[in-house]
């Protein structure tokens, strides 16, 4: 008799301090309510979720293993486990969703081998929605991750971005650690062409959000402080309607 596994979800995270259920739908609460074994990258950041969007769930009933940097690469086929003796799994993202700018592909990856069904939960995504947003291509664009922090490898690396945006119609985007944005900024300003477009998008969701796209020569002439504000960087050297 084929034994029943367990599912794996995708549980979405808030990009903040926003109340859950005023981003996330009704699902991800339903989930959480039927789910006590997850998989995340902090035990407290996670059980803080769970009890923000299920107040009443029990904590000691839970059971939450860890991937992170610190994760050994064997220990992650074990993680699955549960799965296998019919219990569901949720991986839990500090922010965001999971799988996307974040460790939890390697568990996904893994599960498909396994034959074990994944379902990801709607959820907001920095990355699409600060694309959605930005006026530039939302139908060709590529994430990269981080740039270098060296200066001049930084600098290397926008200009070798700008150069694909226009090779490719490609929208490119990016982030820094939250404490070097400014920084970036100045590095992209005065690296790009006068003329390329230059979308920052930040604190999106929360009540301090900010979303501009304009060009690298009026970002010259405009202030604004991302110290410490999570902030995706998207450039697009031409200004084109994409149909």
């Amino acid at each position: 008799m084929t034994p029943i596994l367990g599912n794996v979800y995708l549980i979405p995270n808030t990009l903040g301090d926003t109340p859950p259920l005023e981003v996330l739908p009704l699902l991800v609460k339903k989930s959480v309510e039927e789910i006590n074994y997850y998989i995340a990258e902090h035990e407290k950041n996670a059980r803080r979720f769970i009890k923000r969007i299920v107040p009443n769930k029990s904590q000691p009933d839970l059971y939450i293993q860890l991937l992170n940097k610190f994760t050994e690469v064997s220990e992650i086929p074990e993680m699955l486990n549960p799965c296998l003796e019919g219990n569901h799994i949720g991986i839990i993202s500090d922010a965001g969703c999971p799988g996307i700018a974040d460790p939890g592909s390697v568990i996904v990856a893994e599960a498909h081998k396994r034959g074990i069904r994944v379902i990801p939960l709607v959820g907001p995504s920095s990355i699409l929605l600060a694309l959605m947003a930005s006026g530039l291509n939302g139908q060709n664009f590529a994430f990269n991750g981080y740039l270098p922090i060296d200066k001049r490898e930084r600098r290397k690396e926008i200009k070798r971005l700008e150069r694909l945006s226009a090779e490719q119609n490609q929208s490119q985007l990016f982030i820094e650690t939250p404490y070097r944005n400014n920084q970036m900024l100045d590095s992209i300003i005065t690296t790009l062409q006068p003329q390329s477009m230059l979308c920052v998008a930040c604190d999106i969701t929360l009540t301090t959000e900010y979303i501009k796209t304009q060009t690298a020569e009026q970002w010259k002439k405009t202030k604004v402080d991302l110290d410490k504000r999570p902030t995706l960087f998207i450039i697009q050297k031409k200004s084109t309607v994409f149909l």
